[in-house]
């Protein structure tokens, strides 16, 4: 138990788990008295040289002195914060607060001097970059705004340390010292700086789990069969080109090796370094295991052992204390209860898993929360024929398990400038933070497409999986994640589709949609798929069932050709007859028009043409090479094809798009293995490998699934596209944010958790340019008479009872009352209808133009974050659930398209001959709410409801607001691991 140093409590939620630059951990804590002899066993460890540079003078030791200095913190205006490793110091920083002059002082004095020592040892892994974000951090939430460090000019290193970090800087020079100055406000370079630091660390935390140089698994059995045994074969048949040792306290003592790998009866034992350690030995027997790793230099670990958090809560303890172990000795884990690991990279060929075969090597990054799901997308990608055709490969796989550690958010930041993965893949059942998973996935999806299935949408998530509550609907999450640029997906159908079309093809520049095949049908069910997705497909083009493949060829080469069309789906039945086109002809054909035409998409729907599927992930030279096709062939489709009719006439032409979405892209398919069982052409030699840059083409089993995978692909496209000119937060000129600022303290003042009445939400809403129509209390007619006089007529008499707030549809409200008669005669029907003021709570407000009644509601939740909604009020968005959303702070293109993202946003603009009414005022209240809680991290939710949109303006006729005191640390705080 840590005791405090002098007058103020421990602050535990200082203390955090970080991840360094080479990707090892670190633990960050207050240093307090109990410290006094670690510190000097630190400070022993230190050079001369670096001593010299922390006290501008030879410093060999430490006197009684400075110890107690060093070690009593009253942890406001004296602060220090140590890093540790294995329970020791590896670094240290602290502030003292100082006044003008320079000499220690107190609050309100917001000035503070902060040096660092880091361990030599430790030198260069970022351990001082980490330190200055926390005890910044510190100092923030301590009152403190500016550092002061005075730095020896030759101690370059630690002068980038203060340079690189992003913040406002004042140098100057004096007496020999180098004089650094900089404000503590986070600001865009600086957290540009922390988040880029972020994703090195994190990212090279799982490359030394996925691509070691040596592997111990530890408790592989000695007789074949077993969870230890079978991992240990597949690392082994996998031809692993790192070192490999087998590791079980129970082999003989005289055992040298195990199957021809070098085997040991613990890690210590081990002649050489482990990197990474697969453990598979039961729960009760781990920790010993960790403290092995730990203490032999082990870098990682990959838990397969069950018996953890999803046992229940004692195994939810053993689970934590595991965590806690080995980031203790700065080791990363992936489980416990994980399916394993696997990097197919020609470099490291490692398959740590329990995957009954290793999977082919490809352009396609897994991660799956459950084993079960893992296997089920490696044997899809993995099988040929009888569903989503042809090969493609996997670049990495990784099952997290209890997601006790190495996370989602991790091998975001690894896929992310992982040169061999093209496409990402992910099947989650809960996310842990989601304000940071859309905040990565909008960076990864700017470079590689996202693929998401979210599993348990309706219910808790696994037990084994710590996860923030979030008061969001999962709709909403939803919502915020494709606004990120995540392709979301309901099943791993789904998601293996859509990444078998993103790995193979390019993006579509558009929706139109080109319609072949020799099933008029088949055609048909597409395009009224197409037309279901959003689409636009021109009437499908019927080759009829005696086309060959040249016709084939010919038809796709001219739909790829055309400039009308932005993807091509082309339909195929088994044909009848001796003229009949074979598989393998008419997957060259279709290859062959592809590849000459790569910048558009082109996908088959195949019904019974097992061996179609297979060759078209085959190489061209075991089928009809393109030279047969005549030349003339080439030109239009010959004159046996017809167009369906479909009663609708080709959409209109569109010019090409030139974004980066319509680029083409690589190839991502890789070379399949030779096809077996049925899917082999009869009577045929067997497909030959394809050539690395062979234009792979995606098949499905039906139209729906086809199209729904290019549905996904144009939507994302799309996506791109508008991230490339992201939009930008306006600058509003009558903003008073130290106005709303001072309200708010002041209102804070009085208690905690707020609902402010209708004075206070007024005036603080109008520091930020919304006018919110006043309600006047009427609890007789004289009164609302008078309220009447106040505010002009026409006037609304309405009842604000909570069985009758925002339902006109009751009755309680009465509008455009011209005088006092009216009024009067009003206020009788609601008290005979409704019964008596008391229990109506009758109110008088100044009538507002007509329009349509919207909502606009903003919220800050726990998990994700601070979020912004819209919809129509009443109906729409209660009943139905017609909300839009989006993550604040709201950019002028985000408040554009959450006007527009509503199904009933036609109401908005003029539907049925009613008048449009002024969505761009709509717009800016929105930007404005969005502002307001952006800049005040105490507003914790508003609601304005209704907001009328008239033709010409907006009216906010009720709003409330909800003030809540700032957690101590948000999204601007320094980097952490989740705490355990």
């Amino acid at each position: 138990m840590q005791i405090s140093s002098d007058r103020h409590e421990y602050p535990a939620h200082w203390e955090a788990d970080v991840v360094l630059r080479d990707g090892g951990t670190a633990r960050i804590r207050p240093i307090t008295v109990d410290d006094a002899e670690r510190l000097v066993s630190f400070y022993e460890q230190v050079s001369d040289e670096s001593k010299y540079y922390r006290f501008f003078a030879p410093y060999p030791r430490l006197s009684a002195k400075d110890v107690h200095r060093f070690t009593h913190h009253d942890f406001v205006d004296r602060v220090g914060l140590a890093a540790t490793v294995g329970g020791e110091f590896i670094a240290t920083v602290r502030y003292d607060r100082i006044g003008a002059d320079g000499t220690p002082a107190s609050a309100p004095a917001d000035e503070a001097e902060v040096a660092f020592l880091v361990q030599d040892a430790h030198q260069g892994r970022g351990v001082a970059s980490a330190l200055l974000e926390h005890i910044g951090a510190v100092a923030r939430e301590r009152g403190i705004r500016r550092f002061a460090a005075e730095v020896l000019p030759a101690n370059t290193k630690m002068i980038k340390v203060f340079t690189d970090a992003g913040y406002t800087q004042k140098r100057s020079f004096e007496d020999g010292v180098v004089r650094l100055e900089f404000g503590l406000e986070p600001t865009d370079r600086s957290m540009a700086v922390q988040y880029a630091r972020e994703q090195r660390a994190e990212a090279r935390s799982v490359q030394r789990l996925l691509a070691p140089g040596s592997v111990a698994v530890v408790g592989a059995g000695r007789a074949p069969g077993g969870v230890g045994r079978s991992i240990l074969d597949n690392i082994r048949d996998a031809g692993f080109s790192g070192r490999l040792y087998a590791v079980n306290q129970a082999f003989e003592e005289d055992r040298a090796e195990l199957d021809g790998v070098p085997a040991y009866r613990s890690v210590r034992a081990v002649d050489g370094p482990v990197d990474l350690a697969v453990v598979a030995v039961p729960a009760e027997h781990v920790p010993e295991v960790v403290t092995e790793c730990g203490e032999h230099g082990v870098q990682g670990l990959v838990v397969v052992s069950a018996g953890y958090a999803e046992s229940g809560p004692e195994g939810r303890e053993r689970q934590r204390a595991l965590v806690r172990q080995a980031r203790s000795y700065g080791m990363r884990i992936i489980g416990p209860n994980s399916f394993g690991v696997i990097n197919t990279s020609p470099d490291v060929r490692l398959n740590a898993s329990l995957a009954p075969e290793s999977p082919r090597a490809g352009r396609i990054g897994l991660f799956a929360q459950s084993g079960a799901i893992g296997v089920a997308l490696l044997s899809r990608l993995h099988r040929r024929g009888g569903g989503v055709t042809g090969v493609t490969g996997v670049s990495s796989f990784v099952s997290s398990g209890n997601r006790a550690d190495v996370s989602g958010n991790d091998v975001l930041q690894y896929w992310y400038e992982d040169p061999d993965t093209d496409v990402a893949l992910m099947y989650l059942e809960s996310i842990g933070n989601p304000r940071k998973f859309t905040r990565l996935a909008r960076r990864t999806a700017a470079a590689k497409p996202l693929v998401v299935v979210q599993g348990a949408r309706h219910g808790a998530g696994p037990r084994g999986h710590a996860v923030r509550a979030t008061r969001l609907p999962h709709e909403t999450v939803s919502a915020l994640l494709r606004q990120a640029g995540v392709i979301r997906v309901d099943t791993i159908t789904e998601l293996v589709d859509a990444g078998l079309l993103l790995a193979r093809q390019p993006l579509p520049a558009g929706p139109r949609v080109a319609i072949l095949g020799n099933s008029e049908s088949l055609g048909l069910l597409t395009y009224e798929a197409c037309l279901a997705e959003g689409l636009r497909p021109h009437p499908p083009l019927d080759l009829t069932t005696a086309a060959s493949a040249a016709q084939f060829h010919a038809a796709l080469s001219h739909a790829l050709a055309d400039d009308t069309s932005d993807a091509v789906v082309v339909t195929a039945i088994p044909a009848v007859g001796e003229g009949s086109v074979g598989d393998a002809a008419l997957a060259d054909a279709l290859r062959s028009a592809a590849a000459a035409a790569p910048a558009k998409p082109v996908l088959v729907v195949h019904v019974e043409l097992g061996g179609l599927a297979e060759a078209l992930s085959a190489a061209a030279g075991t089928a009809p090479q393109p030279a047969q096709y005549p030349a003339e062939s080439t030109d239009a489709p010959t004159r046996t094809a017809r167009w369906t009719q479909t009663g609708a006439a080709p959409p209109a032409a569109a010019p090409p798009a030139t974004s980066a979405g319509a680029a083409p892209r690589p190839s991502g398919g890789t070379p399949p293995a030779p096809p077996t069982g049925h899917g082999a052409p009869a009577g045929g030699p067997t497909p030959a490998e394809p050539p690395e840059d062979a234009h792979l083409i995606p098949a499905y089993p039906a139209s729906e699934r086809a199209v729904r995978a290019l549905a996904h692909a144009v939507a994302y496209a799309q996506w791109r596209r508008d991230a490339a000119e992201p939009g930008k937060v306006p600058e509003h000129e009558n903003i008073d944010e130290r106005g709303a600022a001072a309200l708010i303290e002041r209102l804070l003042a009085h208690g905690e958790d707020l609902t402010l009445g209708g004075d206070d939400t007024c005036d603080l809403l109008g520091a930020y340019g919304i006018d919110v129509y006043r309600a006047l209390p009427a609890p007789t007619p004289g009164a609302a008479a008078e309220a009447a006089r106040v505010l002009g007529y026409p006037v609304v008499l309405k009842a604000t009872a909570p069985h009758l707030r925002h339902r006109a549809d009751l009755g309680g409200v009465r509008l455009d009352l011209a005088d006092e008669d009216q009024l009067r005669r009003a206020y009788a029907e609601l008290t005979d209808l409704f019964g008596s003021p008391r229990e109506l709570r009758p109110v008088v407000q100044r009538m507002a133009p007509r329009g349509v009644d919207t909502l606009v509601r903003a919220v800050i939740d726990p998990a994700a974050g601070a979020v912004l909604s819209f919809g129509l009020a009443g109906a729409p968005s209660q009943l139905l659930g017609d909300m839009a959303h989006r993550l604040i702070p709201v950019t002028d293109r985000d408040a554009t398209s959450l006007v527009r993202s509503i199904r009933t946003a036609p109401l908005l603009f003029g539907w049925r001959g009613s008048a449009p009414v002024d969505t761009p005022a709509l717009e800016e209240l929105m930007l404005r709410v969005s502002r307001l809680v952006h800049d005040h991290p105490e507003v914790v939710a508003v609601t304005l409801e209704p907001v009328v949109v008239a033709p010409h303006g907006v009216s906010v006729l009720d709003a409330s607001v909800r003030l809540s005191p700032p957690p101590a640390r948000d999204d601007l705080g320094p980097r952490t691991l989740p705490a355990y």
